[in-house]
């Protein structure tokens, strides 16, 4: 049996992972996440989303999933929507490219262009 010290610590690290994942303050990141996109590896990728923001302490982005995004043949997609409410969508992710997007778009402000759908379309 758990202590209550212990079971506090858990509860507390359960909402701490929950707040990463319904704040709407800041950048916003949406996972597809319906069959398509779970079968391409969409839930390692926001597990990654989620493990990194909780990582750097970022507070001010909510991670959530939808359905299907419609480009199936690219998935697993996201999007990442700016405070301002501008669109990008990250196509063919993986936890690694999951990294980088939080690193160079979410902290520094730097579009990751060739990860985007409009790079793919030019391919």
């Amino acid at each position: 049996m758990k202590s209550i010290a212990e079971l506090e610590e858990i509860r507390k690290k359960a909402l701490d992972k929950m707040g990463i994942r319904t704040n709407t303050e800041g950048y916003r990141v949406v996972v597809g996440m319906a069959t398509c996109g779970i079968a391409a590896g969409a839930r390692p990728v926001m597990n990654a989303f989620m493990e990194e923001l909780n990582k750097r302490g970022i507070k001010n982005t909510s991670v959530t999933m939808t359905g299907c995004i419609g480009v199936c043949r690219l998935e697993p997609i996201v999007e990442v929507i700016d405070p301002d409410g501008n669109k990008t969508t990250y196509v063919k992710m993986n936890a690694e490219k999951a990294v980088r997007v939080v690193t160079e778009h979410i902290v520094n402000g730097r579009v990751c262009v060739d990860l985007t759908i409009g790079s793919e379309e030019k391919k």
